[in-house]
């Protein structure tokens, strides 16, 4: 392959990941929610602004928008017990 080649590649791979094309790829998160017990509904999410870790439980106003991205560290929980001990704190709403 030539050099002309390799930095073409290279610049383009890039700028794909630069521009956050490689989030339109299908992640792990999707294996991951499968393989998660039915009974672990409790959603470890963490703030994009702060940083924070937050569980939202089954029924908060936030629940049903919050998805969950294993490849971002966040998680599934079966207890609050579990989430509280991993250092989560609950939301406030």
């Amino acid at each position: 392959m030539s050099k002309f080649a390799v930095i073409v590649i290279a610049a383009a791979s890039a700028s794909f990941l630069a521009t956050g094309g490689h989030s339109l790829l299908p992640g792990i998160s999707r294996a991951v929610e499968a393989n998660v017990s039915p009974s672990c509904r409790i959603k470890g999410n963490i703030s994009i602004d702060s940083g924070e870790r937050i569980y939202h439980l089954p029924g908060q106003i936030f629940y049903d928008d919050t998805k969950i991205r294993p490849e971002f560290g966040e998680r599934w929980f079966c207890s609050e017990t579990d989430a509280r001990a991993a250092g989560w704190r609950k939301s406030r709403q």
